[in-house]
């Protein structure tokens, strides 16, 4: 009998071909809430494949009892109720280190546009003021301290790309790791940072752990970057911060809200520059992401061997 894989949002070509060779899987649609729940109401759902959007909630686990798998085309499980399916016995599936490489680049992008305020650059040639080169103010990363906070997979990539152009690395993180980096306590970092670096998972510990508290503590002459999660930065004084030189610059490619209000003042500001949440989505990663969560959803509804580094819950369901 045919399995279902209900899908909460498109994925990558060569993942939705996979889907749809896959002849002993019914591939369902359920982009927004009336086809969702169509499919919910006339399907018994096997398995849910979501990326960064489509919500798992308790709610909607509640209405799929022979759900086996919810899989994720990433890395983070913020948009997962990750303990509800655990404890319902579900597999909870993910693509871990997939976006390392690509989140490091685009981190160090964000920070040499941000350092070398090169946004402002391009545009001073765009709007047809040569002349303004003159007042252009921006500076160098060579020589310059970067504090990372998180060193895993991506920070650990960070960290090695920023000292291959000079900068001298330090980093917090939850435990001491095998890196050539000085770790330090989160308020030195803070202090002694020429920019800062955000590569920690949003969990009730770390929301807001960029407050008020850590912005006093920063040099006036600071840059933030976050390519974690929005929530890590209390958004209201971040802007406080910005509007009132307690920092230099923050650049993101994550925000508490996504997307944001179309009047929000952090988007006005020439000292912020934010992407939208578009990191992982070059070709390449985008493509791992998909084809890897795919492979193991597949895997483990066919009863076959499944990557198990991909089953996030694994200790927890005792999968070995």
């Amino acid at each position: 009998m045919s399995k279902n894989i209900l899908l909460l949002e498109t994925v990558a070509d060569d993942a939705m071909h996979m889907l749809e060779k896959a002849t002993d899987m019914n591939i369902l649609t359920g982009y927004e809430e009336t086809s969702l729940q169509s499919q919910i109401q006339n399907y018994k759902i096997d398995a849910i494949i979501t990326r960064g959007k489509g919500q798992v909630r308790e709610a909607l686990i509640e209405q799929l009892p022979d759900l086996k798998v919810i899989a994720r085309c990433g890395v983070g499980l913020d948009n997962i109720d990750v303990k509800y399916a655990t404890e319902k016995g579900i597999k909870v599936v993910n693509a871990p280190n997939s976006n390392a490489d690509t989140i490091a680049e685009h981190t160090i992008t964000l920070l040499l546009m941000l350092q070398r305020n090169v946004y402002n650059a391009v545009a001073m040639v765009k709007e047809n003021r040569w002349a303004d080169r003159g007042t252009y103010i921006g500076d160098e990363t060579h020589g310059k301290t970067l504090g990372v906070i998180g060193m895993g997979n991506i920070g650990k990539k960070v960290a090695k790309i920023a000292a291959v152009l000079g900068m001298n690395v330090v980093y917090w993180s939850s435990k001491k790791e095998d890196v050539p980096y000085n770790f330090v306590d989160l308020d030195t970092l803070l202090k002694t940072s020429d920019s800062i670096s955000l590569h920690i998972p949003l969990t009730t510990k770390t929301a807001h752990l960029i407050d008020a508290s850590a912005f006093s503590k920063m040099k006036p002459t600071a840059l933030l970057i976050n390519t974690a999660r929005g929530g890590i930065i209390d958004q209201n004084e971040l802007l406080i911060a910005l509007q009132n030189n307690k920092i230099a610059g923050f650049a993101a490619d994550v925000l508490a809200q996504e997307p944001p209000v179309k009047d929000d003042p952090l988007l006005q500001l020439d000292n912020a520059l934010i992407t939208a949440h578009l990191g992982s989505l070059t070709k390449t990663t985008y493509t791992k992401m998909c084809t890897m969560t795919v492979t193991n959803t597949l895997a483990i509804l066919r009863n076959e061997t499944a990557d198990t580094n991909c089953i996030f819950n694994k200790t927890a369901l005792a999968i070995v």
